[in-house]
């Protein structure tokens, strides 16, 4: 079922509407879809590198206008659709985790979601179900999700089609580590202050018990 998703997904990148088509895939992978924008974004950004950071800030706008979906989703509707989606999404034993992160790091917690393979729907739902500032949440995920795609159309703008193979081998790898880069901040400063080697070590071992859910 992925591969055939996918599939329909990479088709969109040649479709006469193909801007539509991103915008509305990365719009919905933000709150449910289970494909990323990325390959959608990479093809049209290699058929025409002129107009990569068009298509970048497409992709950006629609990601952060579906993880407000997802918000709402979350605040909203967590009770019927949010555990729903998080069971279909298999990111049911991830959520405590995920609440635990973003009591402890907000806008960080949403930054990195958005810049790294961790799925950015899920920490888009935990952010309305804990009730995270609603302007807090864009900025952030603007920071995030620009990060990540303006970063492909600023790299196919500059050096055209070549730049392929170095985005599919090396991109996600890159701003990975400077996102670990950044953890590694945090958490250094949180162990000066005294507390940041527990609070890693809360989230990591995080149940729906400890961070006062109850799992349904």
């Amino acid at each position: 079922m992925l591969q055939r998703l996918y599939d329909w997904t990479i088709a969109k990148a040649t479709h006469r509407h193909a801007e539509a088509w991103l915008f509305a895939i990365a719009f919905i992978e933000s709150s449910f879809f289970p494909i990323p924008p990325h390959p959608v974004l990479g093809l049209m950004c290699l058929a025409d590198p002129k107009r990569a950071l068009r298509f970048a800030a497409i992709c950006t706008a629609g990601s952060v206008l579906g993880g407000l979906f997802g918000y709402a989703i979350g605040h909203f509707l967590y009770e019927s659709i949010g555990l729903w989606l998080l069971g279909a999404l298999h990111l049911t034993d991830k959520f405590p985790t995920a609440v635990c992160y973003l009591n402890e790091y907000d806008a960080e917690a949403i930054i990195i979601a958005g810049a790294t393979p961790i799925p950015f729907k899920l920490m888009t739902l935990t952010a309305g179900f804990a009730g995270m500032n609603i302007w807090t949440f864009i900025g952030a995920s603007i920071v995030g999700r620009g990060m990540i795609f303006m970063a492909v159309g600023l790299l196919f703008r500059l050096f055209g089609a070549p730049i392929k193979a170095f985005i599919e081998k090396y991109l996600g790898m890159v701003t990975t580590a400077f996102v670990a880069l950044v953890i590694g901040g945090f958490l250094v400063i949180g162990l000066l202050s005294g507390d940041g080697e527990k609070t890693a070590d809360a989230c990591s071992n995080a149940t729906w018990e400890s961070v006062g859910l109850e799992r349904k």
